[in-house]
């Protein structure tokens, strides 16, 4: 009988809880948050990288390239489709970062601690944790992803992962950026059929978390959306991540931007088919 309740307990936490996978190739598994299925060149691959494939509730919503090593997302990437709903306040980890044993499920701390028995310092050694994130001046958690870009309570859940988070400047959050989000996207993706997202941070020098999780020095988007069936149309943005003021460029300007920030080769976000002037 203990048995079946453990299997019926096991059956339940994969039906419903979020899932973030850690895979090999996010263009094998879900290509479908990029643009005719191409990812971002390797210009943005940090040195120790882990591809999560973010699920919730037996389905992808979208992708993420994290920074074992920093403790933030390089990236998330994903299809605007907004919609009126309550803002989620629960809070989840990646288990598949400490060790690919433990269980797709995205979940919260607790249970990762008490359920599964991972301890403390494996856990904090793998990720950023909500400690990191406690008593910070100035600075808040910021979505690369954010939850009002999803129509669905399921799908702004699944932003709640802290793989999808930086420390962002409280006022650029709430501010410039949250404008940029809500306002200019709107406006900016009149027409479009579907709209493909790439939402990044380019790291800087201060950490939080005594010095556990790096404070990107810039945070950026960019979108390329369909417009019928052969036009296309592409845009991006970038701000500094200690000014509230968000710089609106073409794409083609952005990834000149960011191959000087990251230092190393061309960047290139999209496929070719979307317009960089």
């Amino acid at each position: 009988m203990m048995l079946l309740l453990l299997l019926l307990q096991v059956l339940a936490s994969c039906l419903w809880l979020g899932h973030g996978e850690v895979v090999a190739s996010l263009e094998r598994s879900c290509p479908q948050f990029f643009f005719r299925k191409t990812l971002p060149n390797a210009a943005l691959t940090p040195q120790n990288p882990a591809w999560i494939c973010q699920r919730y509730g037996n389905k992808y919503y979208f992708a993420t390239l994290y920074d074992r090593d920093l403790r933030i997302p390089v990236y998330s990437a994903y299809l605007y489709q907004p919609g009126p709903g309550k803002r989620p306040n629960t809070w989840m980890v990646e288990p598949q970062l400490v060790g690919s044993n433990y269980p797709k499920t995205m979940e919260k701390e607790w249970t990762l601690l008490n359920r599964f028995k991972v301890s403390f310092e494996q856990l904090s050694e793998s990720q950023a944790l909500l400690q990191d994130y406690k008593n910070l001046t100035g600075l808040n958690r910021g979505h690369l992803n954010p939850n009002g870009h999803h129509e669905d309570p399921i799908s702004r859940k699944a932003t709640f992962t802290l793989t999808n988070i930086v420390p962002q400047d409280a006022k650029l959050n709430g501010g410039a950026w949250n404008n940029y989000e809500q306002q200019t996207m709107m406006r900016r993706t009149q027409g479009c059929n579907n709209t493909y997202v790439v939402v990044g941070a380019v790291p800087g020098k201060t950490y939080i978390g005594n010095g556990r999780v790096n404070k990107p020095s810039y945070i950026w988007s960019s979108a390329c959306c369909e417009l019928g069936t052969k036009n296309t149309k592409a845009w991006g943005v970038i701000a500094e991540n200690d000014r509230d003021e968000v710089e609106l460029l073409t794409l083609g300007e952005l990834e000149e931007t960011l191959s000087l920030l990251y230092g190393r080769e061309s960047v290139s976000l999209f496929h070719s088919a979307c317009p960089r002037e």
